[in-house]
């Protein structure tokens, strides 16, 4: 069960993918909200974490992956434009990327932060994907003010009920107020 400032986007990547996701997989830094969306009797995980394996400079072979996933990476990385480059490069033919990110969000170096994304700095990265499958962002000014309030709103756990009033906050999207932010780009 994802928190409140991510729910509705691990949603939307659930609906997109429908099926589950196969292949060769490389994820980048705590992807475990993509976990049952890999089917792993059809899919070779590689999972890396970001600084000690640097993204900057992924150390495999051209056209080896047929996906790859940064969760909420590329905002502390000093040059994100390499680093989806790099994530381009060893990507097979027609291979997905999946880059999430923040944009309204405190300051939390991992080991430093460095840059905000709207859908348009994602757009613009990915310029070099010969498609874009979706570039989306989740945000709403009751979240906004619940996660300047205390981080233990932005962490709640949102319940499938409904009804819940979490829940509610979850699902509700104002598009200008983006907490996060990602993108699907096709290789």
């Amino acid at each position: 069960m994802a928190h409140l400032t991510r729910y509705y986007m691990y949603k939307k990547l659930h609906i997109l993918f429908g099926e589950s996701i196969k292949g060769e997989i490389l994820g980048v830094s705590g992807i475990d909200n993509f976990r049952q969306l890999i089917d792993m009797n059809y899919a070779e995980l590689k999972e890396i974490n970001y600084p000690e394996v640097d993204m900057h400079y992924l150390p495999y072979e051209d056209n080896t992956f047929d996906y790859v996933i940064s969760d909420q990476v590329i905002e502390h990385l000093y040059d994100p434009q390499k680093a989806v480059d790099e994530s381009y490069r060893v990507l097979k033919k027609n291979g997905i990327a999946i880059h999430t990110t923040c944009f309204i969000n405190y300051i939390h170096p991992c080991p430093r932060d460095y840059w905000r994304f709207s859908n348009d700095g994602l757009r613009y990265l990915c310029r070099n994907f010969s498609d874009i499958l979706c570039c989306e962002g989740w945000g709403n000014r009751i979240a906004i003010m619940l996660c300047l309030i205390s981080d233990r709103f932005r962490f709640m756990r949102i319940p499938e009920t409904m009804w819940s009033i979490r829940h509610l906050i979850a699902n509700y999207n104002e598009a200008i107020y983006p907490i996060v932010t990602w993108i699907v780009a096709k290789k």
